[in-house]
């Protein structure tokens, strides 16, 4: 498989990588998403074009659901994931609509990164794959992006605000948008997740920068 060219500096692909690749090959359980899509968040965005990053925990363990992006699903998957459907409620109440299918990766080329913090999973068996050491990747990722510029950061739940650590100060003097609230899964949306208009904020935030906003619902 190929790794994300223009992530290529990044410690992770030298130090680490190779110990998961070997894990990952001797496991003979199907493991999601095929490794032609493992990598798919970073190869769509390069490091200079990230504007916004939400920040997932590892892929839908469901065969046909992940494709690499966090919270994204295939355009074919029906009923959507729980914690996506609960997103896209979130957006109707902030925006008026949302997208008609779970493909996100029409916000990636708008330069929001859909990281999960662990990118593989073994089938049905969410969390499988956290002792594998992925999460050295997230942790590069969330200091390079933010060294660069001023970024909105979506951390969702405590396992993705336990990264916040991993983001410094931007070069650029400017200041971070840091959204941190309850996960959008069905267990804690409504504490805190409904009604907190990540998706408006995070716009008027790039507007008020002179930054074009993000087109959330229309692929």
């Amino acid at each position: 498989m190929s790794l994300p060219k223009t992530w290529g500096h990044l410690p992770f692909f030298t130090d680490v990588w190779p110990g998961i690749q070997n894990a990952l090959n001797a496991d003979t359980r199907e493991i999601l998403p095929p490794a032609s899509q493992r990598f798919a968040a970073l190869e769509r965005v390069a490091p200079a074009d990230v504007r916004v990053v939400i920040m997932g925990q590892d892929p839908y363990p469901t065969s046909g659901h992940a494709h690499g992006l966090s919270f994204s699903v295939a355009p074919d998957v029906r009923p959507l994931p729980r914690s996506l459907n609960n997103i896209y409620k979130e957006m109707v109440d902030d925006l008026g609509t949302a997208p008609q299918n779970g493909d996100l990766r029409f916000w990636a080329d708008q330069g929001v990164l859909l990281l999960n913090t662990v990118l593989t999973v073994p089938t049905g068996e969410a969390n499988g794959h956290k002792a594998l050491g992925w999460q050295a990747l997230a942790y590069q990722v969330l200091a390079d992006v933010s060294a660069r510029r001023a970024t909105a950061f979506v951390l969702w739940g405590k396992q993705a605000q336990a990264l916040a650590p991993h983001i410094t100060s931007p070069k650029d003097g400017g200041q971070h948008l840091m959204i941190e609230t309850a996960h959008p899964s069905p267990l804690s949306a409504r504490r805190g997740f409904f009604g907190s208009r990540p998706f408006s904020t995070i716009n008027d935030w790039l507007a008020l920068r002179g930054d074009t906003p993000i087109n959330w619902t229309d692929a």
